[in-house]
């Protein structure tokens, strides 16, 4: 995934409670196999009238949000259906941050995996950063620093698990958090097939006889009963 480190952009807010994933990427979405091409349909219902039309009052069909890259929202953000649809959609149509007083579990899960940064703040912040947002003033997530701020003034720290900031800024997912780890994977397996042979009597044995490498090729065949 893309390396996220600060992003600097307008911020969108949506003052509302429960947003729930059918809102951020509604059904029609759901079709795709690809996670390019969604954002059309982000936050579809609040977006569009029943005829396709674009409601003029909500934030994103309004200059000069409609290019946002923030979202500001107030409890449990992306409730309901579990569906990935939702971080693909934000990311498609640019969106890298979200900023709410709290978030569903796994929607919060979903979006850390697609390199979206959700951040957690009291309600006080969230509504005074909205009233700054609602001005068109750029506004700067700073992951580094974890800060939130405009040119003038800082608006908000936020806290951030460790674990999470770094794969956020390396731009890993789970795949390449674990595959950092790949020499000692390598070390293990060759020690295993080393400790115990039997593992390899008609069951399964690295394509390579000198068994080096054996977790980078992730390459096997059926071994033969002695």
């Amino acid at each position: 995934m893309e390396p996220f480190s600060f992003i600097t952009g307008v911020a969108a807010s949506i003052p509302l409670a429960n947003i729930n994933t059918d809102i951020i990427a509604p059904k029609v979405l759901m079709r795709a196999v690809s996670r390019e091409g969604l954002g059309w349909g982000l936050f579809g219902p609040y977006r569009y009238a029943d005829d396709g039309a674009e409601k003029p009052d909500f934030v994103l069909n309004r200059e000069p949000f409609r290019s946002a890259k923030i979202v500001l929202a107030l409890e449990n953000f992306g409730c309901g259906s579990s569906r990935e649809h939702a971080a693909w959609a934000m990311l498609d149509f640019g969106i890298r941050v979200v900023i709410a007083t709290s978030f569903a579990e796994i929607f919060f899960n979903n979006c850390s995996k697609n390199g979206i940064l959700l951040v957690t703040l009291p309600e006080s912040d969230v509504r005074r950063i909205m009233e700054v947002a609602d001005t068109g003033e750029p506004i700067t997530v700073d992951l580094q620093g974890q800060t939130i701020c405009t040119s003038r003034s800082t608006l908000a720290s936020f806290n951030i698990a460790e674990p999470l900031k770094r794969a956020l800024l390396e731009g890993r997912d789970e795949i390449d958090t674990t595959l950092t780890f790949d020499g000692a994977i390598n070390d293990y397996e060759n020690r295993m097939f080393d400790q115990t042979p039997w593992l390899r009597s008609g069951v399964l044995e690295p394509l390579n006889p000198d068994r080096n490498n054996v977790g980078a090729s992730r390459g096997y065949r059926q071994g033969s009963a002695v």
